[in-house]
């Protein structure tokens, strides 16, 4: 089939959740369809041909536009002058929509794929230039449910009550839009069964919203989980760091992971350096705890200045950190969707204590092939147990390791084909 896909971002080099999403979806159809990509590209990013090979290599034709700026001040009025929320204009762009048009009428695709909420407002553009094409709308996260639990959280510390005011004016808005996009689209896919149910919970309760004109029909909903390449994260002992000689240097007893302006992150360090870190300074004072990530925000510069804490900052390959890591924290007290980092910590081989929240949307097993708790003591209290037993340390790896063959690119994306397959067969009825 001929495909069409919408990323946020140019999907390569892939560092970053989404963008290894994306990725690993575009090698898995590349094999059997005939792939156009329009992306936006943001800042850093380029479309040198050498430098994105591998992209180049999975596509028939591919188109960029920078992605749109947004002022403070413009978000302000965005937020006061219409019902959108804020994620439905973070990358509306005319210049996008022209192109999207421009794409639509010269090329005849079977599908249009949209990549996350963010590009959920092209539905309409879609509709209008080719009411035929069938259109996935690939949700990575449950966002109501998500900006949902940034509130509840935010809500608790007086300082953050700013945060959680916006939140709380973006809840009922992205109920509303993320409704119309489920049920705009021909097809939706979730990373987990849990997102699945939140959907499927809009779809059924939420009140239509005026402003748009929604299908009566619910969307069929599929869950098609996040991946990665396994074979990528084994045997890492061979590993090169561009910028570290010894890989002894990348060592440290913990390791955290992920883009460190995301709002769930930034949260769930800041409570594990709060909560939890002085704990395992009292019993083991020379413990050291990595966060590694590109873009740490402000609130983490604090962080710094702690004994055994390293901040790293953007890094060219997180493998070389998950090598030298004893053990994987995911103390998560927000977020939906499901974290790459953690099948990329079992995929390593590594032991790793999580919260619920961490873990969702896995079939995990508490004490299996991961260690589970949500209060600070007990987080405290496992990872200190963990640290003090390299035997059960060896035998959560290998447990994490054998769960994540199940989440490799190839096992994965095949499962968009029978969408496909059943939207033809469907528009041909």
């Amino acid at each position: 089939m001929k495909l069409l896909l919408l990323t946020p971002q140019l999907p390569y080099p892939p560092q970053q959740g989404t963008s290894l999403r994306n990725f690993h979806i575009m090698r898995g159809l590349a094999a059997d369809h005939e792939i156009t990509l329009l992306s936006f590209l943001e800042p850093g990013q380029t479309v040198d041909p050498p430098q994105i090979a591998p992209l180049i290599e999975l596509c028939h034709h591919i188109e960029t536009v920078p992605a749109p700026a947004r002022s403070t001040g413009l978000r302000l009025r965005q937020l006061l002058t219409t019902h959108l929320p804020d994620m439905a204009h973070r990358l509306y762009s005319p210049v996008f929509a022209d192109r999207l048009r421009h794409l639509l009428a010269a090329y005849r695709f079977d599908v249009v794929q949209i990549e996350g909420i963010e590009l959920a407002r092209y539905l309409d553009v879609i509709r209008v230039a080719n009411r035929g094409v069938k259109i996935v709308f690939d949700n990575h996260n449950a966002e109501t449910e998500l900006q949902r639990r940034n509130m509840q959280t935010d809500w608790q510390q007086p300082r953050r009550w700013l945060a959680a005011a916006y939140s709380w004016m973006q809840v009922g808005r992205l109920a509303r839009f993320e409704r119309w996009a489920c049920a705009s689209a021909d097809w939706v896919t979730a990373v987990s069964e849990t997102d699945k149910r939140h959907l499927q919970s809009l779809l059924s309760n939420l009140p239509i919203s005026q402003s748009f004109d929604i299908a009566q029909d619910k969307s069929p909903i599929s869950v098609i989980p996040n991946c990665i390449d396994i074979t990528e994260y084994q045997n890492l002992a061979g590993l090169e760091h561009p910028l570290v000689a010894d890989l002894s240097d990348l060592r440290f007893a913990l390791v955290f992971s992920g883009k460190m302006d995301y709002r769930p992150n930034v949260d769930a360090v800041l409570w594990f350096a709060d909560e939890v870190w002085p704990q395992i300074l009292a019993a083991r004072p020379s413990t050291t705890w990595a966060i590694v990530g590109q873009k740490p925000h402000a609130r983490l510069e604090r962080l710094r200045d702690v004994p055994g804490i390293t901040v790293t900052g953007w890094v060219a390959d997180v493998r070389p950190y998950l090598a030298g890591a004893r053990v994987f924290i995911m103390p998560f007290r927000v977020g939906s969707g499901t974290r790459l980092k953690l099948i990329e910590a079992m995929a390593a081989g590594k032991p790793i204590v999580s919260t619920r929240v961490g873990a969702e949307g896995f079939p995990v097993v508490d004490g299996r092939e991961i260690v589970l708790a949500d209060t600070a003591e007990a987080m405290g209290t496992a990872v200190r147990r963990l640290l003090n037993d390299p035997a059960e340390c060896t035998r959560l790896g290998a447990a994490a390791r054998q769960f994540a063959a199940a989440y490799d690119w190839r096992v994965v994306i095949p499962k968009f084909n029978q969408i496909y397959e059943k939207l033809i067969l469907t528009a041909g009825e």
